[in-house]
């Protein structure tokens, strides 16, 4: 009888007829939205200003494309260097050894807490305070010297100011994705005779990288448009390359324009990269909720059925 009840308030309800619900914010809102959008190809279209055929005349120039791999180039070093350096400062920061934690924790102090723009005039005039840089032994003799000015090049100095703050960041991050790993899995490894760095390799840092890779993919984008700071080191990338053509021929808006499509393309293929590797590394470690949900819909249900103990 319970179930031809619960039968008939189904059929019931069913049978009712479905009034959308008005919500005219919505389309006044979606209606602003077009003008705007309307307007906005209007202008890029009607103004004659922009010059697209002297932005597409350059797009696929030979000094253009030069400055584009350099850029992608300083992108992938500084990267490799800043996710390596910033593991290395992140097991410093969570070791109990006073001493490395300190010294991690200042480095992390002092390169965030300095603008990248600071670090990289630093690098490239770095001999005004060291004319020369040597290797030996402190306060004894010296093993081997070299001129400050040969050693750091513009591509060194820009390596070594992108590189060295991006670790700092890194080493945040890389943290946050140590500490987000239940302990228990940790020690539970050591308790199987597994090494303290073994079980780190073995078992925290893969569960860590769902929560390392997200913020890591929005850094490396990150890191491809600050590498137009390099500029300031005379270093031939992307943006400075097309600061030298329109500084010869004045045709400044659109060789800005033409940078600036580089970056978002290259920006939109680092999107779709970083969705992949998300997806990959989440594979297998959350349930989804709607899963979840009908579950416990269908345990409700069969509790409440005649014959069944809640």
């Amino acid at each position: 009888m319970q179930v031809q009840h619960m039968t008939q308030a189904a059929e019931s309800v069913e049978s009712m007829p479905t009034v959308r619900r008005r919500q005219p914010g919505r389309w006044v809102a979606a209606a602003v939205v077009c003008v705007l959008l309307a307007m906005l190809v209007n202008t890029f279209v009607t103004n004659e200003r922009f010059q697209w055929d002297v932005v597409f005349d350059w797009f696929t120039s030979d000094r253009i494309l030069a400055g584009l791999g350099r850029t992608i180039q300083l992108t992938v070093i500084s990267m490799l260097i800043g996710i390596v350096l910033g593991l290395v400062l992140a097991v410093m920061r969570l070791s109990d050894n006073p001493l490395l934690s300190g010294v991690a924790w200042a480095y992390i102090w002092l390169f965030r807490g300095t603008p990248v723009f600071v670090q990289l005039l630093f690098w490239g005039f770095i001999s005004a305070l060291y004319p020369r840089l040597s290797l030996g032994v402190p306060f004894g003799p010296e093993f081997t010297s070299f001129s400050a000015n040969e050693l750091i090049s513009p591509f060194v100095a820009a390596i070594l100011g992108l590189g060295l703050n991006e670790a700092a960041y890194m080493a945040e991050i890389a943290r946050a994705g140590i500490l987000s790993v239940d302990r228990g899995q940790a020690e539970a490894a050591q308790a199987l005779g597994m090494t303290r760095g073994l079980a780190l390799r073995r078992i925290v840092l893969p569960q860590a990288m769902r929560v390392i890779v997200p913020p890591t993919g929005n850094q490396a984008i990150g890191m491809l448009k600050t590498t137009s700071l390099v500029a300031v080191l005379a270093y031939p990338e992307l943006l400075y390359s097309a600061q030298l053509i329109y500084s010869a021929n004045y045709q400044t808006i659109p060789l800005l324009i033409t940078a600036s499509l580089w970056y978002l393309l290259i920006t939109s293929v680092l999107s779709v990269g970083q969705f992949f590797v998300e997806r990959h590394f989440a594979r297998g470690s959350v349930i989804s909720a709607g899963a979840t949900d009908r579950r416990g819909s269908l345990r409700r249900l069969a509790a409440r059925l005649p014959g069944r103990r809640p």
